[in-house]
């Protein structure tokens, strides 16, 4: 290992736990203060980050609103739970609950309602529970005089190096996968490339356009604009991977509840296509909203954990 990977390492660690626009500054800052320390002391760039600290901690005194409900000691730990749980624990919850209601025979829109309302609640109570356990836990530990770390931090606790090339591939595609999604919709509604008869119609009901189609562009643009923001950036912070996920939200949200509803494509179109003896089972368009959904909520998912590093 390499003293710059190190050093690299220990202020990727640091500064993420740090506001976004402050983050540069803050990294420049400190890799001028680990060089100019080794050098001045003569002593190795390990001596120097072992005697800085651990990175949360460091970065609290760095943040300008340091935590004070939860100490610097307990809150990293507090702040990766409670993101753990609200990025992968509820939506696995609320997507089990989806099947289940749907198994039970519900249509797919009213078990979306009842995993958004499952959603807003358990999250709340989680939010509320956590807080609530570490704040007492702080308060304990500071009347018996006691600390939350059980050892001294060293460099070797400092996570392996984050392969930002093969996430950068990744967050690419998905912006040119959902742009191309985006352009393809809107060229079928201006191009009507489907032939009925003698005219030329658009694939997609075209009563979406008075309605459900509008947060289905917007989620999607939104999407793209947030993987080309995260592609300048390098980074996926937690409140840009909250946006993100809310992006999905208004995306993948009323593509299933339109699937459900059977109202995504043109009836005309649909009878054409299939002919007079067969018609599109409603299992496909159950299992393409659920599929839709699955899919945004893993990719949220999967921001908030390179979020968190």
């Amino acid at each position: 290992m390499t003293a710059s990977s190190l050093t690299e390492r220990y202020v990727h660690e640091v500064v993420r736990w740090i506001p976004a626009d402050q983050r540069d500054d803050i990294a420049d800052e400190l890799r001028a203060t680990i060089a100019d320390t080794v050098e001045a002391r003569g002593a190795t760039e390990r001596e120097v980050l072992t005697e800085m600290g651990a990175p949360a901690r460091l970065a609290a005194r760095y943040a300008d609103r340091p935590p004070a409900l939860i100490g610097p000691d307990l809150f990293p730990v507090y702040k990766r739970l409670l993101v753990g749980l609200l990025s992968t624990v509820l939506p696995l919850v609320a997507a089990a609950l989806m099947l289940l209601d749907v198994a039970d025979g519900k249509s797919v829109g009213a078990a979306i309602g009842g995993a958004v309302t499952m959603v807003l609640t358990v999250g709340a109570q989680m939010i509320a529970w956590v807080t609530m356990l570490f704040a007492l836990v702080e308060r304990s530990l500071h009347r018996r005089g006691a600390t939350a770390r059980t050892r001294a931090w060293t460099p070797d606790d400092l996570p392996a190096p984050v392969q930002r090339e093969r996430r950068g591939a990744a967050t690419l595609t998905s912006a040119v996968w959902h742009a191309l999604l985006l352009v393809l919709i809107i060229w079928q509604h201006v191009a009507k490339p489907y032939r009925l008869g003698d005219a030329r119609v658009q694939v997609l009901d075209p009563a979406l356009w008075s309605g459900w189609i509008w947060p289905i562009l917007l989620g999607l643009a939104g999407i793209v604009a947030l993987n080309l923001i995260q592609l300048t950036t390098r980074d996926w912070t937690v409140p840009l991977a909250a946006v993100h996920a809310a992006a999905h939200a208004i995306f993948a949200l009323p593509v299933a509840y339109v699937l459900s509803r059977h109202m995504l494509f043109d009836p005309n179109v649909l009878t054409d296509f299939n002919g007079p003896d067969w018609k599109t089972p409603d299992a496909f368009y159950n299992v393409t909203a659920l599929a839709v959904l699955a899919v945004s909520a893993g990719q949220a998912i999967k921001r908030f954990r390179e979020a968190r590093g």
